[in-house]
């Protein structure tokens, strides 16, 4: 989605923060995670949580942080998601690039 603004064209950018629960520590998830959200351009970061659930944060241009919960979704075959919790998220810093936390 872009708006217009002037004579330049602005992307509409988001940061969004998810929560996966089901089977998704020990399977790779976050390396897949790190991967999808590169191949979208995404910056931010993938965690475990001492609970069990990946919490990740990506930001980007809203279509492409669409895209990359579409195979956030799917996981890596080892894995099985079983719910995905979705808040909006403050910004961060963009040029940090997209790393896998602890």
């Amino acid at each position: 989605m872009q708006a217009e603004e002037g004579r330049y064209t602005v992307w509409m950018l988001v940061a969004r923060r998810f929560v996966v629960i089901g089977h998704v520590q020990g399977v790779g998830f976050r390396m897949f995670t790190a991967e999808a959200a590169r191949a979208e351009g995404l910056t931010g970061w993938v965690r475990n949580r001492i609970d069990g659930a990946v919490e990740i944060l990506a930001e980007g241009e809203d279509a492409a942080v669409r895209r990359f919960l579409v195979r956030v979704r799917r996981g890596p075959s080892r894995s099985r998601i079983d719910r995905i919790t979705i808040e909006d998220d403050a910004s961060t810093d963009p040029s940090a690039g997209f790393t896998i936390r602890g």
